[in-house]
């Protein structure tokens, strides 16, 4: 049988025909109109005032860490569990990441503890330069709490919506609740663009500023006239071209995906020692990805060995993120608390969530993980 991907891309024609589009009017280099058409489309889509198409999540995380003013030698707090994305652009700056664990209602970052974190610094005298919210496997963090204690401070937030577009936190859409939003377009994202990503913001002059600096930073002359660093990082038209076909069926991709998520919990929810993140009470998610925890004591089997039975019969599931306070090239950066997202790395297991999925394909996963051998 042919392999089944944890969350491979999904075309249509809609895709193919705007690439063509592009392709035919040779707009091949980057910036053309469908990058334009792009980013107001995205922007509305949200309810953003503005949009930035970019090459990737990992340059609008990097880009809006610049925006925020960010130095060497600052804080940013942010969640623990998350891919390593997160951390890496806080690197970039070079800025100190302090890393904050997830809550178990939503695996996201616990609120409470950033504000116990917020508070500590305060006592010392000190405020991190910014806190990087992380909207987690396509559910919203606790986002109305998480800007409210940060406002308490003084604080910026950068919401980090790369997993987690379409997903509203009350009824607002991921990526939207701090002063600057990111998202990712990943090939394995609900919508793709191959690579790619989108920053957005409701401050024109910095959406200004993330184009100037996404384009080498050229000031304005006939010649290459260059005052300051500037990156590469602006989408092609031909990825966008495709991120505009991806807009138009987002909406069926993420119904698709709660369907999954239904389907999965329907049929597992009931056996001993499997259990699913939980769906926060404050929004919606898309469950860009399924997961659930395994407890080995009443299943009778690890995470682990779920993953290589059905990794054995040609079926990719995967860990869910190692938490960034226990990875090796974070290992002395400030953590408060991480018993919760250890944990849940170390019973996490992502499923086969793709959009694409078939109904057949998934009957299979659920069947060969209910034959996984246990003791």
């Amino acid at each position: 049988m042919p392999r089944i991907y944890l969350s491979p891309p999904h075309m249509g024609p809609d895709e193919r025909g705007l690439l063509l589009d592009a392709f035919d009017s040779n707009w091949i280099a980057p910036l053309g109109p469908h990058v334009d058409a792009f980013e107001r489309e995205f922007a509305e889509l949200v309810g953003s005032e503005h949009a930035v198409a970019l090459s990737s999540g990992t340059a609008a995380l990097h880009l809006g860490l610049r925006l925020l003013g960010v130095q060497p030698g600052d804080e940013v707090l942010t969640s623990t569990l998350t891919f390593a994305a997160t951390a890496n652009a806080i690197t970039y700056v070079g800025a100190r990441p302090v890393f904050i664990d997830s809550d178990r209602r939503s695996w996201n970052m616990d609120p409470d503890l950033l504000a116990e974190e917020l508070e500590a610094l305060a006592r010392q005298g000190r405020r991190p330069a910014a806190v990087l919210a992380v909207d987690l496997y396509g559910q919203c963090a606790d986002m109305p709490r998480i800007v409210e204690v940060c406002e308490q401070y003084g604080v910026p937030v950068l919401e980090d919506a790369a997993e987690a577009l379409g997903a509203t936190c009350a009824g607002r859409h991921a990526g939207t609740w701090g002063v600057l939003g990111v998202y990712s377009f990943n090939g394995n994202k609900i919508l793709t663009t191959s690579g790619g990503g989108m920053l957005v913001t409701a401050r024109g002059d910095w959406a200004e500023r993330a184009r100037f600096l996404s384009t080498q930073a050229r000031d304005k002359a006939v010649h290459y006239e260059h005052s300051e660093v500037g990156y590469n990082y602006r989408l092609s038209n031909l990825l966008a071209a495709i991120g505009r076909g991806q807009l138009r069926v987002l909406s069926s991709r993420v119904a698709r995906r709660r369907a999954h998520n239904r389907y999965y919990r329907e049929a597992l929810g009931g056996i001993a020692g499997l259990s699913f993140m939980p769906d926060a009470p404050y929004g919606e998610p898309t469950s860009w990805l399924t997961c659930m925890t395994v407890d080995p004591e009443q299943f009778g089997a690890t995470r682990e060995t779920i993953r290589l039975h059905l990794e054995g019969h040609d079926i990719e599931s995967r860990p869910v993120w190692k938490p960034m306070h226990l990875q090796p090239v974070h290992r002395s950066c400030r953590a408060r608390g991480g018993i919760v997202a250890a944990e849940l790395f170390d019973r996490g297991l992502c499923l086969p969530s793709g959009s694409s999925l078939s109904d057949d394909d998934r009957r299979r996963v659920v069947q060969l993980l209910l034959e996984v051998p246990r003791a």
